[in-house]
């Protein structure tokens, strides 16, 4: 595969990769770091892009505290890397939690039952016990909840991250010469040395 020749081209390999990464559980980019401003970085699931405002959504629990985190610096790094490809993708952004809206229903109600019982965690995320435990109620450890239950016990923790991007820093490892580009928000996007 030929690789992009010009900025254009490198920032649309850039939103396919991420776009196939949201829809396609096995590529490469399906499961980003993400990291907050205060360094803390955990690998989430990219569950969706949006090509026309370059932005990105993942699921959160809204007790974590990268909801603290986002709110009182809402910085965003996250790094994705295709091992194949030998691409490597750097983004940085501007982070924000909702938990209401049109767009939260919408994946709240795209997310399987299987999924969702994950919000019905008795514990915040993180927080600190004496023991280790999986952090679901027992009658849901090994079936399904049902609807009801979910959308009213689970539904009141989930929350979903969306990442504005502000800059991709594209970078192909190639024999033959790396390349590096970066796209930038504010137009100044330009081709990097590797």
């Amino acid at each position: 595969m030929a690789l992009p020749d010009t900025l254009d081209a490198v920032f649309s390999d850039a939103l396919d990769r991420l776009e196939e990464g949201a829809r396609n559980r096995r590529s490469a980019m399906h499961l980003p770091v993400v990291a907050t401003a205060d360094a803390d970085a955990r690998v989430m699931v990219l569950r969706h892009v949006d090509r026309e405002h370059v932005e990105m959504r993942f699921h959160t629990d809204a007790r974590a505290p990268k909801t603290a985190a986002i709110a009182s610096d809402p910085r965003i790094g996250l790094l994705c890397y295709d091992a194949d490809a030998r691409v490597q993708l750097r983004l940085r952004g501007t982070g924000r939690i909702e938990t209401e809206g049109a767009e939260v229903e919408a994946a709240w109600e795209e997310s399987s039952n299987f999924a969702r019982r994950c919000y019905l965690a008795p514990h915040p995320p993180s927080s600190a016990h004496a023991a280790p435990l999986p952090n679901l109620p027992d009658d849901v450890r090994e079936s399904e909840p049902d609807e009801a239950r979910l959308n009213h016990e689970a539904r009141a923790h989930f929350a979903i991250l969306k990442v504005r991007l502000e800059e991709i820093d594209w970078f192909s490892l190639a024999h033959d010469g790396h390349r590096r580009a970066l796209w930038r928000r504010d137009g100044k996007s330009t081709w990097l040395a590797p």
